[in-house]
């Protein structure tokens, strides 16, 4: 049988050729990065953070595709009043182009909505593995950043994002239980793949003190229990400004640019920027690497 690991192994690398030829002498290529958003439990704003996160960095001149990828509660759309005329069913289904699905939010944020499409991501033919990848492929050259929003918990799904992406977001609250399923999230992660890289992300702080109070529960107990180290990103204080963008519709980030919400995802888009991610000596990073692990993890 075929290897279709190896298969689309050589499908990448003799495209990099190509385009390492077509490129030669010109302005350096693009080099994507893949970004996974989760969470150890729902209701911690995870959506609303990735959303926030991608048009705060677009705001900053990184190009930036959001993929919705959470099965059950695909939102994204809803959180800034687009209604998607298409989504992933419709590329899978090869009904539509990757760039015909695009959609465009506030700002002309690019999107990629979920829905039904996304369970049939782990039941492709080879054939369809390789368009995928050659659709995926052609706009990753594109953008700066891929950002996956995935559904909360560690479904099979969620799994396969956190594994494939350079690196995964984890957004917590103070609550306990939140802290818990974070941390229980990383931990069987890690015991699959100790390279994954995470930060976290604290939403809903009441200020600095208790931000660095929740991310030192999560990362004293990562390096005691599982040897893993893990950085906090940032944090984004309670603020009302939040439920009211929410409401309307519209990232908080651009109803209510100066609120403190905002101001602290500012924090964080920049300090994101400037932090590169350290990937382990010899890893596989941007299209080339996501196409590869995800291969390995779907099938």
């Amino acid at each position: 049988m075929t290897d279709q690991a190896q298969t689309l192994r050589d499908l990448v690398m003799k495209r990099e050729h190509e385009r390492a030829k077509q490129t030669s002498g010109t302005s350096k290529q693009r080099t994507t990065k893949f970004i996974t958003v989760t969470s150890g439990k729902g209701g911690v704003g995870k959506s609303n953070f990735t959303l926030n996160f991608a048009f705060t960095l677009q705001s900053l001149g990184k190009r930036v595709l959001v993929f919705d990828a959470d099965i059950g509660m695909a939102n994204i759309d809803v959180l800034m009043g687009v209604s998607a005329k298409y989504n992933l069913y419709h590329l899978l289904r090869r009904e539509k182009r990757i760039d015909e699905i695009i959609e465009r939010g506030p700002g002309f944020l690019s999107f990629i909505a979920g829905g039904s499409g996304m369970s049939d991501l782990f039941s492709l033919s080879q054939s369809d593995l390789d368009y995928f990848s050659e659709q995926i492929e052609s706009v990753a050259d594109e953008m700066d950043y891929i950002i996956f929003d995935t559904g909360a918990g560690l479904s099979k799904a969620n799994y396969n994002f956190i594994h494939s992406a350079d690196e995964c977001l984890v957004v917590t609250t103070p609550e306990p239980t939140s802290i818990t399923d974070a941390y229980a999230l990383i931990k069987v992660v890690s015991s699959q793949d100790e390279r994954t890289s995470f930060k976290l992300i604290v939403n809903r702080a009441s200020g600095e003190k208790e931000a660095v109070h929740t991310a030192d529960k999560i990362m004293m107990a990562a390096k005691r229990f599982l040897n893993v180290d893990i950085s906090l990103l940032g944090y984004i204080s309670e603020d009302h400004h939040v439920v009211e963008a929410v409401k309307k519709q519209v990232p908080f980030s651009t109803a209510f640019p100066n609120c403190v919400a905002a101001r602290d995802i500012q924090r964080i888009a920049h300090r994101y920027m400037t932090v590169p991610a350290s990937p382990e000596p010899g890893a596989l990073t941007g299209i080339k690497g996501f196409m590869q692990k995800w291969l390995r993890r779907t099938k």
